[in-house]
């Protein structure tokens, strides 16, 4: 996309924080600044499902993604009936993103098996669609983690779409190599950067697609890209630090730190995590790091900064606002200020 002067802009907002009212009135505001699409995710006190069905009566043009909806805790017939639900309450916007979270997010919050979360989702996915286009036959299936066996007992209503889009989230190779054989898109971390996209995401990708006989370059890369405005360089770039030494903290996300040498520094975070040290954890995330994965500033800068370093990264870029330490005020100050800055 390009906004006034021809000068690049992204193509996405994904908001994660704010209630409900905010989240739509975000979204609303962001169709009519032009963007795209607006996406919202999920958490232990936040349903993406929910939060798309607000966000779709608020809008009538901007695609809805879900980045992401957890694929686990749910059965595939419940995936499928709230996406068709959603993509005819949106008249045909929607993405459904999908994602398992961390090992001990599928184990401790949903109660599923964590093991081979890429191979659950090579096996979900085809699922999800067999439920879209399935007629009076019904659906029999037996799987490593699903076995199916519907007949359906009365007429079947069509949905809007057979073929909604499904895009997968994956940090690591085997995910992102799933995403490549199964999916229409996969959907990025704020953890990736240039160099993690270009060394490890867009080869699985590719191999992915490649072991699965399909075109290369079929699927889409969306990415988030953090985002903090503010005319206060230094509070904007806090916010930034605060952001990422939230995700340095995961273990499944080592691979995308460790790559641009930042080891030591991802120890230092994990360390003043484990002493519940905020602050700490703050102050240990590097300068470099920020402006590798974030744009952080005023808003010319921040303008300025995803033209030079960021428009090129992913076919689709989505902005996202810091939320850990944000009181919900800030958030959607921040949410507003990066429309704004984007706007076409």
């Amino acid at each position: 996309m390009t906004g006034p002067g021809g000068q690049p802009r992204p193509g996405g907002i994904v908001l994660l924080g704010g209630d409900l009212a905010t989240v739509t009135d975000l979204t609303a505001r962001a169709e009519a600044a032009g963007f795209n699409s607006v996406w919202t995710t999920e958490f232990y006190e936040r349903s993406a499902i929910v939060s798309l069905a607000t966000m779709a009566t608020a809008t009538t043009r901007v695609t809805l993604g879900s980045a992401i909806a957890y694929a686990v805790g749910r059965s595939p017939l419940v995936l499928a009936t709230e996406a068709r639900d959603l993509d005819e309450l949106s008249g045909g916007r929607l993405v459904l993103g999908l994602g398992t979270g961390t090992r001990t997010m599928q184990r401790d919050w949903h109660g599923a098996d964590p093991d081979a979360p890429a191979l659950r989702m090579e096996e979900l996915v085809p699922l999800l669609r067999r439920f879209w286009a399935m007629d009076e036959r019904g659906i029999d299936h037996d799987g490593r983690f699903y076995s199916v066996h519907l007949r359906p007992t009365a007429d079947i209503r069509p949905p809007l779409r057979p073929d909604i889009p499904v895009h997968l989230a994956g940090v690591n190779r085997r995910m992102i190599r799933a995403a490549g054989a199964v999916a229409d898109g996969l959907v990025g971390h704020p953890v990736f950067s240039r160099k993690y996209v270009d060394a490890v995401v867009r080869p699985a990708l590719e191999d992915g697609a490649e072991r699965a006989g399909r075109p290369s370059g079929q699927v889409t890369l969306s990415g988030y890209l953090i985002c903090s405005v503010h005319d206060d360089v230094s509070i904007a770039r806090q916010e930034a630090k605060a952001q990422i030494a939230f995700y340095a903290m995961v273990r499944t996300y080592a691979a995308a730190f460790e790559l641009l040498g930042f080891g030591a520094a991802i120890a230092e975070i994990r360390a003043a995590w484990q002493r519940r040290d905020r602050a700490a954890m703050i102050a240990a995330v590097p300068d470099d790091l920020v402006d590798l994965l974030a744009v952080a500033g005023p808003p010319d800068e921040v303008r300025q900064r995803f033209a030079t370093n960021f428009a090129d990264v992913y076919d689709h870029t989505m902005l996202y606002s810091p939320s850990f330490g944000l009181s919900e005020e800030r958030f959607a100050e921040n949410v507003l200020a990066t429309i704004e800055t984007f706007a076409g």
